[in-house]
């Protein structure tokens, strides 16, 4: 297929070089039929290529009935508005994987999803479709999503296998309920990984990370970085569904693991150009999308598959430095990201054997190659480390920075732990000291939930935070306000009397103990910072929890409160589950992404450099 699609390639650019039309006379007659002189034409390339003629002639053919179908298409699509999309199918589906369908562009993502799946004998809720470079969404239209004439389309099939057709029928219905039922494990999954990254995307440090996990982001030494909270948000988002992905591609998932890494992609464009020109994640993220897509055989099928690895190359020298200066300045090596680089040439010689230029992609490859060696581990080297105490990943990513050099990988992999264990430590410091801040404004009483808020938005300063407080009255309210159970909160006469005495008005200082669960402390620190008064905000709250409001909303509340508490634990555990199975699939070692046994890479390299070796020499 690979050596097929080769030469179709080099066809193109001698039929482009030499400015030969085939869709005009001579090459196609008045009926639209093969002239004589394509056979000539086919002698002619054949001999260029040191090929057989027969197989040139028919690529010849494919390629002028390819460009006549697109002619007539573009002419009907003028005339009537039937637009025609060009389909690239499941692998399965073997040499039918492409594929012209003919559909208005008025018609929603949802409707397009069942024509494919009629068309092609798909089942319609087990594929997913791709279109410039986005997951086809199935509420809009074509034309809403940027659908046109002629554009690609790519369609995933989430199924794990095709049985063998020809076994008997009560196998083959079994087989399919199965699928079914693993397809909807799989769309559930999808769902809950993305509803899950939306609540840790949107929590900070404001939270107690042992009993409210959040995301941070850290630099390349492991130091947490500031970043304003949009970007930040967009930037988790895109990071976590990168993660989910990498997982999913581990596990050679690809069908899977390619929506959430297209996610991924969009989420990363919202960060900002100056945000991704400092982290190398956008561009190994675009290695991951193109390694998928050669993993699904679609490497040809969207155009961006070159783009991306252009943005990956000039993202990794924006990062890195042009010759990883850099990076070596501020790990000390480059030895480690020398994988991505390896990965990085091997589809760029992909990419340029797929599109005919054998000499780029001898050079590409060569440099894959290369780099292989060199990176390479001798695994007695790998053993040597794993006795002292070191995992496999920790061996291969040390003997990579140093070289292979073991006495050195051993020192590095140490002094990393080291580091490692000094960030821990002080951010073991930090949560102690925020820990007591918070106990220091619950003793004022204020609530754990105003103590923690106030102290995220004064950046842990003490006095500034008792100040945000006082300044944001919703953060006043106990963390239980909301509608009471039977009788509202009879403020004592004595709490009263005690504020009179103060010098506050007996009505306003009523309406403050009612505010406040007869929480003195509080009501006088509010009156005192507001003149007097209460702020319209707890005035509000104030009226809501009034005896007249209060008697007829808590008819009938007791059975109802008690549903909506059992609702909400249920709430609760549920979101918890979904926090875990993001988590898990998030690394704990910060280079997991560098972390290349190679071994795939080594087959692909073997392969394709097989393939140029195998190629007649062109006359000159």
């Amino acid at each position: 297929m690979a050596q097929k699609k080769y030469l179709a390639a080099k066809l193109k650019n001698y039929l482009r070089e030499d400015k030969i039309q085939l869709w005009k006379p001579p090459y196609t007659g008045s009926n639209k039929e093969a002239g004589e002189e394509l056979k000539d034409l086919a002698r002619q390339y054949s001999a260029r290529l040191k090929c057989n003629n027969n197989e040139i002639e028919a690529l010849l053919e494919e390629i002028r009935r390819k460009t006549i179908e697109r002619g007539t298409g573009n002419e009907a699509y003028k005339a009537t508005g039937v637009a025609a999309l060009e389909v690239a199918l499941p692998p399965r589906m073997g040499k039918t994987r492409k594929g012209v369908l003919e559909t208005k562009l008025v018609i929603t993502g949802k409707e397009l999803r069942s024509q494919i799946a009629q068309a092609y004998g798909l089942e319609e809720n087990c594929i997913k479709i791709i279109i410039n470079k986005k997951q086809l969404e199935l509420g809009k239209t074509l034309e809403d999503q940027g659908v046109t004439h002629n554009v690609k389309v790519m369609v995933l099939e989430l199924k794990l296998s095709e049985e063998d057709t020809r076994r008997k029928v009560r196998e083959e219905e079994m087989q399919h309920e199965e699928e079914t039922v693993k397809k909807k494990e799989m769309r559930r999954k999808m769902q809950r990984t993305k509803k899950g990254l939306e609540i840790l995307a949107k929590r900070d440090d404001s939270l107690d990370p042992d009993t409210r996990p959040y995301l941070d982001i850290a630099n390349q030494t492991g130091r947490k970085i500031s970043i304003p909270q949009q970007a930040k948000q967009a930037l988790l988002l895109a990071m976590g569904y990168h993660e989910k992905g990498r997982a999913l591609l581990k596990n050679k998932e690809y069908s899977m693991a390619l929506p959430f890494l297209l996610d991924a992609d969009k989420h990363f464009c919202e960060c900002g150009s100056d945000l991704l020109n400092t982290v190398d994640n956008y561009a190994v993220l675009q290695l991951d999308i193109v390694w998928c897509y050669f993993h699904l055989g679609q490497l040809d099928c969207l155009d961006d598959a070159e783009k991306k690895l252009l943005a990956a190359h000039d993202c990794f020298q924006k990062c890195y430095g042009e010759n990883h200066e850099r990076l070596v300045t501020i790990k000390g090596s480059s030895g480690r990201e020398k994988a991505l680089f390896l990965r990085l040439y091997l589809l760029q010689g992909i990419s340029h054997y797929h599109n005919g230029r054998e000499k780029e992609a001898a050079e590409y490859l060569q440099k894959a190659h290369g780099l292989f060696r060199e990176l390479c581990i001798d695994p007695e080297k790998i053993s040597s480390l794993l006795l002292l105490g070191f995992s496999a990943q920790e061996a291969r990513l040390g003997l990579r920075a140093c070289d292979g050099n073991v006495d050195r990988a051993a020192s590095h992999i140490s002094n990393q732990r080291e580091v490692k264990e000094q960030i821990r430590r002080e951010e073991r410091g930090k949560r102690r000291k925020r820990s007591e801040d918070i106990n220091s404004l619950k003793s004022m009483g204020y609530s754990d939930r105003a103590a923690r808020e106030a102290l995220h938005q004064a950046k842990g300063n003490l006095e500034l935070a008792e100040k945000v407080i006082l300044d944001n009255p919703q953060l006043l309210l106990p963390e239980d306000d909301g509608p009471l159970l039977g009788d509202p909160f009879q403020v004592p006469q004595e709490s009263v009397n005690q504020l009179v005495y103060m010098g506050f008005n007996a009505e306003t200082a009523a309406q403050a103990l009612r505010v406040f669960k007869g929480n003195v402390q509080l009501a006088v620190q509010t009156l005192a910072h507001y003149g007097g008064s209460l702020p319209d905000d707890l005035q509000a709250s104030s009226e809501s929890t009034s005896p007249s409001n209060e008697s007829s909303s808590s008819q009938g509340s007791s059975t109802g409160s008690a549903g909506t508490s059992g609702a909400s634990a249920d709430e609760d555990m549920e979101e918890a589950d979904v926090l875990n199975e993001v988590i898990k699939d998030i690394p704990e070692h910060e280079e997991d992404y560098l972390d290349l046994t190679l071994e795939e890479e080594e087959t692909v390299i073997t392969e394709y450099l097989s393939y140029l070796q195998h190629l007649p020499t062109e006359p000159k």
